[in-house]
């Protein structure tokens, strides 16, 4: 059973329930004063189960309907409680020092992006937000290593800040994504060595405290906003999820928003 088959036929049986249960309480109504059971009644359950699983079958357009307004308010509970979480947590998410800044470090607006070395969305949005900071002299990007595809890409992750002590974590980071094969320790001392860096150092500085802070620190926020999956951006309170084929527009498009109208919370 796919996932959409399985919530048509809960929905399915979710509306048959409580229009069964409708019924009663209109059956019941209509005895009042006096209150009456279903038996008593003369109210057949079956019988209106079957009446409404039968309309609702020759009238599957309803269950689009229903499950179109249902995702709408779902998106809109989850975007209010993300910028809640937003802004209750302003200052890690835009303005921690364990975290990396490309772009304008002064800049208007502040885009951060959660991401994992090993995941393939991640390495297609590079070109993109590349492109954003490059056409946007006033764009800071916030960079939050999420490892979430196991050992080797903590590896890599750890890597990536520790060339940031010599002065290089952008270029690791691009390579980390460009260059071909799976992103691990033996990948990332390779890189580190193409870009001049002293290997010896960057392993010792894998392991300093501050790596492991910075680790933790973008764990914590991606499981406070309830992060499924990377990439994440945030464009000051809004959000995209995933690497659609327009992202340049959309973050484009969101940076242009928060300039024009500032965010709701703080960001």
């Amino acid at each position: 059973m796919t996932l959409k088959t399985g919530l048509a036929t809960a929905l399915v049986a979710a509306v048959v329930a409580a229009l069964v249960t409708a019924a009663t309480v209109l059956v019941i109504w209509r005895a009042a004063p006096g209150m009456v059971d279903v038996a008593s009644a003369g109210l057949d359950e079956k019988k209106i189960t079957d009446m409404v699983h039968n309309y609702l079958t020759k009238n599957p357009e309803l269950l689009v309907e229903m499950t179109n307004e249902l995702d709408k308010r779902q998106a809109a509970e989850q975007a209010a409680s993300q910028q809640k979480i937003i802004g209750e947590n302003a200052d890690a998410l835009f303005r921690s020092p364990l975290s990396y800044t490309a772009g304008n470090a002064n800049g208007d607006v502040t885009v951060v992006e959660f991401f994992d070395y090993n995941c393939g969305f991640c390495k297609r949005a590079l070109p993109e937000v590349v492109k954003l900071i490059e056409t946007d002299g006033k764009v800071r990007v916030v960079l939050k290593e999420l490892p979430i595809f196991g050992e080797e890409s903590e590896a890599a992750a750890k890597a990536a800040l520790a060339a940031g002590k010599q002065g290089k974590y952008f270029e690791m980071h691009q390579k980390l994504f460009l260059e071909p094969g799976k992103a691990d320790k033996d990948k990332a001392l390779r890189v580190a060595g193409e870009l001049g860096l002293d290997v010896p150092r960057l392993e010792k500085d894998m392991e300093d405290p501050s790596v492991k802070q910075a680790l933790d620190e973008a764990k914590e926020l991606a499981q406070k906003l309830g992060l499924q999956g990377t990439p994440l951006y945030l464009i000051g309170d809004r959000v995209i999820s995933g690497a659609p084929d327009d992202l340049y527009d959309q973050l484009t498009a969101k940076v242009t928003e928060v300039r024009e109208k500032g965010c709701k919370v703080t960001c």
